[in-house]
């Protein structure tokens, strides 16, 4: 990471980080914040949205595909199910091909959790890009698309979920 010099508030120089990675760490950081701060209103944490969505997406899916998909453990998956599950999120039913698997699916609660996320998503969206027009917020997805399929990111998957890399 390179640094310049420039002009502090008090006329002191300072030195201010200029690389690309550092600022995606800095942009990153704090969108996810204000994002959990958004979804902390429905009760929720951002791992339980991303879950939440992979299940409205593909309703029925087991515990294991969701785990196949994350990059975890199942026995990991099952916790994070369990809590959307105590909060009457999700339910597990008897998958009827496979009875000994569970199929998931949103409850009504987490049917309206997910439309106000949505909502959430979209304000959350313009908020963090209001200084882009709609060309250049195309451009940037376009780059950080590029960018996280060069480093073997799974599209629409946060790495989060699979803990710090060893």
């Amino acid at each position: 990471m390179s640094t310049e010099r420039q002009p502090g508030h008090d006329g002191a120089p300072e030195f201010r980080p200029k690389g690309t990675a550092f600022l995606l760490a800095q942009v990153g950081a704090h969108a996810a914040a204000r994002f959990a701060e958004r979804v902390g209103g429905l009760g929720v944490v951002p791992s339980d949205v991303g879950l939440l969505r992979m299940i409205a997406v593909r309703p029925g899916r087991s515990q294991q595909s969701l785990a196949g998909e994350l990059g975890v453990v199942p026995s990991r998956v099952v916790a994070l199910v369990d809590g959307l599950e105590r909060k009457k999120l999700v339910e597990r039913r008897r998958n009827p091909q496979d009875r000994r698997n569970y199929a998931l699916h949103l409850t009504a609660e987490g049917e309206r959790v997910m439309a106000e996320m949505r909502e959430l998503g979209a304000a959350h969206e313009d908020d963090i890009c209001a200084a882009l027009d709609e060309t250049q917020r195309a451009q940037l997805a376009g780059l950080l698309s590029a960018i996280a399929a060069q480093q073997g990111l799974t599209p629409g998957v946060h790495p989060g979920y699979r803990g710090p890399r060893k």
